[in-house]
């Protein structure tokens, strides 16, 4: 049911699409494989921890809200 899954998802998952979803972000945070992407997955209902977002400043920001050029320059 889609009102389900809306209200499943933290505000997180939209960052983590604007990322370029689970698999990018997994790689930008140095996990592999499939765990690493199943582990990202799973902050799009449960958010990013607090420990990962700070080792990924320059992905996430303080507040999870790295600026466009910030995350375009990790990603590169």
């Amino acid at each position: 049911n889609e009102l389900n899954e809306s209200m499943e998802r933290h505000p997180d998952a939209e960052l983590i699409d604007q990322l370029g979803g689970s698999k990018t972000v997994a790689e930008l945070c140095g996990f592999n494989g499939v765990d690493g992407i199943r582990r990202v997955s799973n902050w799009r209902r449960r958010g990013i921890p607090a420990a990962i977002r700070l080792a990924h400043l320059h992905l996430f920001g303080t507040t999870g809200n790295a600026c466009k050029s910030e995350r375009e320059d990790a990603a590169a």
